[in-house]
């Protein structure tokens, strides 16, 4: 049997949760991305993390271990830009309700980044920075309930910090939306294709697979522009959030963290109503996801074939069972917290 990444020409990364979570790398990423170096495999990284240039980020990531250059890294501000070609000239003045990341990539491209009303924008772009303050929302508020252009670089709610979940940019954008009732006329980032699209045309990928820690954003839009997907779970995603996950968000491969690219992935086989992977099989029995035998990878591929054909069952024992195989691997590799 194959590893996984064999089928593929080109890997996607998405960077938060997935890569690293604030200033460390995941555990195993650093030695899986290398390998599929020396494998000749291309590795990109797609983020919606508007704060840093794609050279910052290069330079986070070369920190951590990663070998990796500016070009290697495609931003929403990089796919959102382009998008200003629908409403404004090029040149314009932009208001930046964001950090640095987008307002060097708007220099890059030619246009003016702004921070207040009163410096006559054409177009507002919002994205997310560690640094925003109600001031700056308000003036993001001013300038969109005054009918300018308004693009949002991505809509994450939250994302993981070593601390634990925290809002993310979209969460900033509905306060901006709720304030104005407007939504934003484009948003470039995840789950919507124009950060895919950016990164499709820059890798001339054939064969590429987008690997997330996200539903809603990573496996989303993978699926959205028709190339596969891998879900890990060292991001924000639950596995009760798999097992329930609506059509447009369940992705083709599972796994524990990166490692599982690097490793045989057994397919689920589905008879009589009945999912097995390698040792591992689930069904349902009065109403109820049972999940027997296996290591936990496998177990929960198979239970998520049954609960995606049989959604509104009952997954109690479904996921104690779950959060079992996930506890019994040593330390260094529990995910237990996923499992709830």
């Amino acid at each position: 049997m194959t590893h996984l990444v064999q089928q593929f020409d080109t890997v996607f990364f998405d960077l938060d949760g997935v890569i690293y979570v604030g200033p460390h790398a995941v555990p195993h990423a650093v030695a899986v991305v290398g390998e599929l170096h020396l494998a000749g495999i291309r590795c990109a990284y797609v983020t919606n993390n508007a704060f840093r240039t794609a050279s910052e980020t290069a330079a986070h990531l070369t920190d951590l271990g990663f070998s990796c250059t500016g070009t290697d890294v495609i931003t929403s501000p990089q796919a959102a830009v382009p998008l200003l070609t629908n409403f404004v000239a090029p040149g314009s003045r932009v208001l930046v309700v964001g950090g640095n990341g987008i307002s060097q990539t708007l220099r890059d491209a030619g246009y003016i980044p702004v921070s207040s009303l009163d410096d006559q924008p054409d177009a507002v772009m919002q994205g997310y920075s560690p640094d925003l303050t109600w001031r700056d929302l308000a003036e993001a508020c001013y300038a969109v309930a005054g009918g300018l252009p308004w693009i949002a670089t991505n809509p994450d709610l939250t994302f993981p910090t070593p601390r634990g979940i925290a809002p993310g940019n979209g969460s900033m954008v509905q306060v901006v939306a709720t304030a104005t009732g407007r939504s934003p006329d484009a948003i470039a980032g995840k789950p919507e294709p124009p950060l895919l699209h950016e990164a499709l045309k820059r890798t001339e990928a054939t064969t590429p697979l987008m690997v997330g820690d996200r539903l809603d954003t990573d496996i989303a839009a993978g699926k959205r522009v028709g190339m596969a997907t891998l879900l890990v779970l060292t991001g924000v995603t639950t596995i009760r959030e798999l097992l329930t996950a609506g059509e447009l968000e369940r992705p083709d491969f599972v796994g524990r963290d990166l490692r599982v690219l690097v490793r045989p992935y057994p397919q689920v086989q589905i008879a009589d109503g009945e999912a097995t992977c390698g040792r591992a099989r689930a069904w349902v029995r009065e109403g109820a996801l049972i999940v027997e035998g296996g290591v936990f990878e496998d177990a929960l591929r198979a239970a998520s074939a049954v609960a995606w054909r049989t959604p509104g069952m009952d997954l109690a024992l479904a996921l104690e069972t779950l959060s079992a195989l996930a506890g019994s691997v040593s330390d260094d590799n529990r995910e237990d917290h996923h499992a709830q």
